[in-house]
């Protein structure tokens, strides 16, 4: 059969909603266990620091993992490989759930981590040679459900399982879902025939075994330097900076070596397509802004407004359910209408309700106001998220399609990571800003602080306090004011950067290239695809 005409035996939708349904598992795993940290600490005898190591271990394997998932998908089959990563995943999810020890867990962590990285490019490239390109919309839409709305409400559901039952039900949870999933995909996912070509010239051209050792080292360093930067304070010190510069040389290395070889692990010269370097800066940018800002709100509702895990994660959820209805209207419309104004609009509303968050974020913010702020800040994500991923694949040839998905998995990864962590180090560099500023203007002898310290300390002599006691108490609760009042601008000014951002990017999609419009009813495969 040729490949220009290829369709899957099986509906394209069924299939969609099988690959989604481990990517979805994946992706929220991801987030669940980030409430669950205290208690997986306190059960298995390890410091809070030690047990940020069950996150670490993953992000770094899941990191090493993604870009390579397109060289993996060609070299073995897609299939096979996407099967090889559910069960993978599967397993090693029921051993952490069974782990004894921290090290046995932060083990098999780093194994869930392999499995699960190849799932969302693998999925991905389904999704493109399985749809049309006209109807790849409606397709991501059912991708993009998943991705972003998994993350929303891993904080609920971890905090939910953990409260009711114990942290090790966060990893059973994935066992009947792999099972679902490698049963589904078995039964309903093939492979193109054009893949069975790429295999054969892969075992030809033998294994790049210098691109896969310059690639590991590269990410994981640099994983290590986001995950561990803030606790280390940066720069200030040795074991941050010595990762930094291996990352930065392994990166560079790793760059020209692929450059040059003629079947490199990830075909860097794919950047060389306006549409696709363009869509990848917006992936990037994207990743940023949804998982940092996805840090920020339950961090605030906990640290300083004092809402349980539970709670904060249900705040969350609202992004995630706006997100099941806009996705569904940007699939329909990413074919009907010009995808780069989609992406105008989509920024403009992520704009405006960063800039309207920042304007209501208080130490008096009431759980309402607060999920319908996260709710109005994800509304217009679909609108960046669907036309950006349609736009990455115009002129890129057929076979290309798991570079594609393994790229834009991997640089939406990075921005999150990279966004977590500059925003965690900028709240905390700004909130020392607002403290040594608050402190400055909160001198004793100055009317409004005395008028204050008068207060509280009247206030708490009328509670029981002795005369020395509600004094000492007084200056407590005016530092605790400062310190709460200093963070809360903190979070403002890294709203507000976020805003610029977003803003910036408005004019820069008209770089990308629209897609070629095609006669109404008329399905084609792209000439690029036929050999």
């Amino acid at each position: 059969m040729s490949e220009a005409v290829w369709t899957p035996k099986h509906n394209p939708f069924a299939i969609a909603l099988t690959v989604t349904l481990a990517t979805f598992m994946e992706v929220l795993d991801t987030s669940i266990a980030n409430v669950a940290l205290p208690h997986i600490a306190g059960s298995l005898s390890a410091s809070q620091d030690e047990s940020t190591w069950v996150l670490t271990s993953y992000l770094v394997s899941n990191a090493i993992i993604l870009p390579m998932s397109a060289w993996l998908s060609s070299t073995f089959g897609r299939k096979r490989f996407y099967m090889s990563c559910v069960f993978l995943f599967t397993c090693s999810s029921f051993l952490c759930g069974l782990a004894p020890n921290l090290g046995i867990l932060i083990l098999f962590r780093v194994i869930q981590g392999l499995g699960g990285g190849g799932l969302q490019p693998s999925e991905q490239a389904i999704l493109a040679d399985t749809f049309s390109p006209q109807r790849r919309g409606m397709a991501f839409a059912i991708y993009g459900m998943a991705v972003v709305m998994a993350p929303a409400i891993g904080p609920t559901v971890g905090g939910w399982i953990t409260d009711n039952f114990s942290w090790h039900w966060i990893f059973y949870i994935n066992v009947p879902v792999g099972i679902i999933s490698l049963f589904l995909t078995n039964r309903l996912v093939e492979d193109p025939p054009y893949l069975a070509e790429q295999r054969r010239q892969r075992k030809a051209a033998g294994i790049d075994f210098w691109g896969i050792g310059l690639l590991v080292l590269a990410i994981a360093s640099l994983q290590i330097v986001l995950d561990k930067g803030q606790e280390l304070d940066w720069f200030g010190s040795r074991f941050i900076a010595t990762f930094l510069v291996v990352a930065a040389i392994s990166f560079v290395i790793w760059i020209w070596w692929e450059w040059h070889h003629p079947f490199p692990i990830v075909d860097v010269k794919l950047f060389k397509k306006r549409n696709f370097s363009t869509a990848m800066f917006f992936t990037f940018t994207l990743g940023i802004v949804l998982f940092g800002t996805t840090v920020m709100l339950p961090q605030f509702l906990q640290t300083l407004l004092g809402y349980p895990a539970v709670k904060a994660g249900e705040a969350m959820a609202g992004g995630g359910f706006i997100m099941l209805l806009m996705m569904p209207i940007a699939g329909f419309l990413v074919g009907k209408v010009d995808p780069r104004k989609m992406m105008a609009v989509g920024f403009a509303m992520t704009a405006f309700a960063l800039y309207n968050f920042a304007e209501h974020i208080t130490l008096a913010l009431d759980f309402k106001t607060a999920m319908i702020l996260r709710t109005l800040q994800t509304a217009g994500l679909a609108f960046i998220f669907l036309p950006s991923n349609t736009l990455a694949y115009v002129g890129i040839p057929r076979e290309k399609n798991n570079q594609v998905s393994a790229v834009n998995s991997f640089v939406r990864n990075i921005g999150g990571s990279i966004g977590i962590a500059l925003i965690t180090t900028f709240l905390t560099r700004q909130a020392q800003k607002h403290t040594n500023y608050l402190n400055a203007h909160a001198t004793p002898g100055s009317p409004a602080f005395e008028q204050m310290k008068a207060g509280l300390t009247k206030l708490y002599g009328n509670a029981g306090a002795g005369p020395v006691g509600s004094g000492q108490m007084a200056y407590g609760q005016i530092e605790r004011m400062i310190q709460g009042q200093a963070t809360t601008l903190a979070y403002v000014d890294a709203l507000l950067v976020l805003t610029i951002v977003v803003v910036i990017l408005i004019p820069m999609v008209a770089i990308m290239k629209r897609p070629p419009k095609l006669p109404a009813g008329v399905e084609k495969v792209p000439a690029e695809a036929v050999h």
